[in-house]
């Protein structure tokens, strides 16, 4: 009994062990968005470096696919990892997993570039995002059961948004050690070598979680079921071979995680790519208007993870989804409004629109780019980059056939060309006359190369993503202490991390290509919000109707 009475806290206030227990277990989750931001926020500066043999869209593009490589191996992490942990234990297997993640995030900044080692840089690069990205499957699910089961009674939803909370705080100092050190050693330096120092950063973060939870003891419901002799012998098969605790996962998944994530990811991530890659404002103005955000935003995942403790998880999170489907759109066409107004008055007074033969007109990608000119040389893929490249919303026209693509702009056309033909050398010329042809009449048509500081109402921009992290707190906060309750003990690590990680790693992690094709395919600067619009309305119709309330549940009785 005195055993019982152990492993079950009571409410009581939060005691120094608890504390530490909750840094610690946040520190990975700090590790995980510190690298996740950092790598996005870099796309640009790492496709250069370690994919220089591309053309600068499949750069770009490269970056990205290796951004989301890591987020790909995630489940496969959850997997491993979580049957580790429901296994041997909750401590050892998430203090392995900080380790690699950790190391692996640190070796990226040390490694070569494409430059000294050739193909070597982009393999080694990809290998250490899957390396971290299944060491990240297993270290979520490790955190979130940790603090859970140390939680008492009601309030498991107040400790553990603690975790969400440093989730923001990861992208928070990443966005501050970028500026710090972008402004302290200049653009040049920084493009050149100083996009590093962030990386190497990492290790101190590293260091200081490691000796921290070795300090830790071990979850006093896992003690509790060890003790009792309870523990599963196959975490897999009972997770997953049973339709019992199956069903549950996959309506974890499709109900819970991935409406979250498209959430989450959409208000931090993609409103910040949003600003610098649609909208042109400069990066240093759009990561302080972001960290301000993230700043007035983040005590909010308190709030929430404290009121889903009353009144439960689930209408949170729902809520979240509902308000995100509602007001996206409106949202992000008031961020170009208030952050851009030229590039807004220009697209509605001089709409662009290219007439081409549908076939010319391509997703464009490569691995590698051949010598003199890119790969995809068609007048219509011509057109589309070369618009795409200067935040130019445009529609495709259908043509008969055969057509040479051609660019409208107000009342001005610009005739494309076929690249495909050409040598190397007519190629570049000819390019060269048309995008400074097509650029001519984009600028007289009063499309801006650069969102006008003076012109940005940041208070305005500030507020609408403070809304957007509000949004992101919604459904975030009450996350963890769902999926714990959702699961027995002797197979939660596993059982939570797989839905978790699926939908952070794959809805999530993917949100920004999909968006990028989506904007690219159809030429609207807003098209790519469908993807996460969609999502959110799957999960919360998912949700409503399939998932039960969990916050009253006993995790110690399971």
């Amino acid at each position: 009994m005195a055993a019982n009475i152990a492993a079950h806290p009571v409410s009581a206030p939060m005691t120094k062990e608890e504390r530490k227990v909750i840094f610690a277990s946040s520190l990975g989750t700090v590790f995980e968005w510190y690298d996740f931001y950092l790598y996005g926020s870099l796309a640009a500066i790492i496709g250069k470096n370690f994919s220089a043999g591309l053309n600068e869209t499949s750069q770009f593009l490269f970056a990205l696919l290796a951004f989301s490589a890591g987020f790909a191996v995630r489940p496969f992490g959850a997997i491993v990892f979580g049957r580790i942990g429901d296994l041997v234990g909750r401590k050892y297997t998430f203090l392995i997993t900080i380790l690699l993640m950790g190391l692996s995030t640190f070796i990226v900044g040390i490694l070569p570039s494409y430059a000294t080692i050739g193909i070597a840089a982009p393999i080694i690069l990809i290998t250490l995002r899957l390396v971290q990205g299944l060491a990240l499957g297993g270290e979520y699910g490790g955190a979130a059961t940790y603090v859970a089961e140390h939680a008492p009674q009601g309030k498991r939803g107040a400790y553990t948004s603690w975790i969400q909370t440093t989730a923001t705080l990861g992208l928070f100092l990443s966005l501050l050690v970028i500026l710090v050190t972008r402004t302290t050693m200049g653009e040049a330096s920084f493009a050149d070598w100083g996009w590093r120092v962030p990386f190497w950063v990492s290790i101190l973060l590293l260091a200081v979680s490691v000796w921290i939870r070795l300090s830790l003891s071990e979850s006093p419901a896992f003690r509790k079921m060890k003790s009792e002799g309870k523990l599963s012998k196959a975490p897999l098969t009972d997770a997953f071979a049973k339709w019992s605790n199956l069903k549950i996962v996959i309506l974890a998944l499709v109900g819970l995680t991935a409406g979250q994530a498209v959430v989450w990811y959409t208000g931090q991530f993609y409103a910040l790519f949003f600003l610098t890659a649609s909208v042109k404002v400069d990066a240093f103005t759009a990561n302080v208007m972001i960290a301000i955000a993230l700043a007035i935003g983040t005590p909010f995942f308190v709030l929430f993870g404290t009121l889903s403790d009353k009144i439960g998880r689930k209408p949170i999170i729902m809520a979240g989804c509902l308000l995100a489907a509602l007001t996206y759109f409106p949202i992000f066409k008031a961020i170009t409004h208030y952050a851009n107004p030229a590039l807004e008055s220009a697209s509605e007074k001089s709409p662009a629109t290219i007439l081409a033969d549908p076939s010319t007109c391509h997703f464009q990608f490569e691995f590698f780019a051949a010598p003199g000119k890119p790969k995809f040389a068609d007048s219509c893929d011509l057109a589309t980059a070369t618009l795409a490249k200067a935040s130019v919303p445009y529609a495709i026209v259908s043509a008969p056939a055969g057509t040479v693509a051609t660019v409208k702009i107000g009342d001005k056309t610009v005739p494309s060309f076929e690249g495909a033909p050409l040598d190397g050398a007519a190629f570049k010329t000819q390019l060269a006359d048309f995008q400074k042809a097509l650029g001519a009449e984009v600028k007289a048509a009063g499309y801006p190369a650069k969102a006008d500081d003076a012109q940005i109402n940041k208070p305005m921009v500030v507020l609408l993503l403070v809304v957007l992290v509000i949004y992101v707190t919604m459904v975030y906060a009450p996350i963890a202490a769902m999926l714990v309750e959702l699961f027995p003990t002797r197979i939660r690590y596993t059982s939570m991390s797989l839905p978790y990680h699926i939908g952070n790693g794959w809805f999530g992690g993917f949100l920004p290509p999909i968006a990028f094709a989506l904007v690219a395919a159809k030429g609207d600067i807003y098209f790519g919000l469908w993807y996460p619009i969609t999502i959110a309305v799957i999960t919360l119709v998912v949700g409503t109707l399939f998932l039960k309330e969990t916050k009253d549940v006993d995790i110690y009785a399971n």
